[in-house]
């Protein structure tokens, strides 16, 4: 099965979804990707309709807010945006994930780690590398290939050598196929963003599997229940577009298909910065919730709002709106 393959086998159904952290309610941002994902899945097929799920991503148990989750639920219903399925939450999902992890080590992919961040911080300082700000600092593999007596710490995915083992090939002109490997870069196609690239060993090396404090990396978790929802599917916001590559090399170690994926725009403050609960973004004031989707519809470039415009109306204008931009074969 060459690259994308079976995922492209897949495009005659869709199965999408919506996946809020519960450290706190919804907000302008991740209502604009929320109201996204569902258009998607309503406008599939000229209309006909696909399926959405939301998906309660609490696998970061210390930032979690009790009866947030419940809250953006209430919230998404309040909105008009309900799932075809009762949600799931990460955190009852935990032997799944211990199965991929298994599965990686016995197929040599994973590897413990000791490492700490101040000794990653150590590794490149000793070789003269800063740190860009909001960047992560690449693993420099020191686990790769063995602890040195050292206790392990975490789990890392061994992306440098899973990288140096796939085969060359290039990338489709056309755009057409899902992703391709070439050396250490992934290329893929967003269905807004377009032609992408990364080369992951050089943007964040082995990626982090288990972290130090027993908990499951969001990459590791995503990918597990992508997989195993059966997603076609990815509307997010633009934020998470630099995951997708990691994304993909997991998907292809663990065998699992690659959805279609399509990176919305942010939604930024005053200051410039997106939009996000760490920096103190206001919760969605729902009591016009009509107008509140007006405004996300309007990030999304969808047709203005008229005053005779009902929730179910105004959705259904969307839903059509939707399906004329973002246009999809069967």
């Amino acid at each position: 099965m060459t690259h994308g393959e079976g995922a492209q086998r897949q495009t005659s159904t869709y199965q999408g979804r919506f996946a809020p952290s519960p450290t706190g309610p919804l907000h302008a941002g991740s209502l604009v990707a929320a109201l996204a994902s569902w258009l998607d899945a309503r406008a599939w097929n000229g209309g006909k309709g696909g399926r959405w799920l939301v998906r309660v991503e609490d696998v970061d148990a210390p930032r979690c807010i009790p009866g947030a989750a419940e809250l953006i639920l209430q919230q998404l219903a309040t909105c008009g945006l309900i799932p075809d399925e009762p949600p799931v939450w990460q955190s009852a999902r935990s032997a799944l994930y211990q199965q991929a992890l298994d599965q990686l080590i016995v197929q040599g992919h994973a590897y413990p780690c000791a490492c700490s961040r101040k000794d990653i911080e150590d590794a490149h300082a000793a070789q003269g590398h800063g740190r860009a700000r909001h960047a992560a600092l690449p693993y420099p593999g020191t686990c790769r290939h063995g602890l040195r007596g050292r206790p392990a710490r975490s789990w890392r995915f061994n992306a440098t050598d899973f990288l140096k083992n796939q085969p060359l090939e290039p990338v489709d002109k056309a755009h057409t196929a899902l992703f391709s490997i070439a050396n250490d870069t992934v290329h893929w196609t967003d269905r807004r963003l377009g032609p992408q690239s990364q080369q992951v060993t050089r943007a964040v090396g082995d990626l982090v599997l288990r972290r130090a404090d027993g908990l499951w990396a969001y990459q590791l978790a995503v990918v597990v229940d992508d997989a195993a929802q059966h997603i076609t599917h990815v509307v997010r916001g633009e934020d998470l577009a630099d995951n997708t590559p990691r994304q993909i090399l997991l998907q292809q170690a663990l065998g699992v298909a690659t959805p279609r994926y399509l990176h919305t725009p942010l939604v930024c403050g005053a200051n410039g910065e997106k939009l996000s609960k760490q920096n103190g973004a206001a919760a969605l004031d729902l009591r016009d919730p009509l107008q509140a989707l007006g405004e996300a519809a309007e990030v999304l470039g969808l047709p203005a709002l008229s005053q005779q415009k009902s929730l179910p109306q105004a959705l259904e204008m969307w839903v059509n709106a939707w399906a004329r931009n973002y246009n999809r074969p069967p």
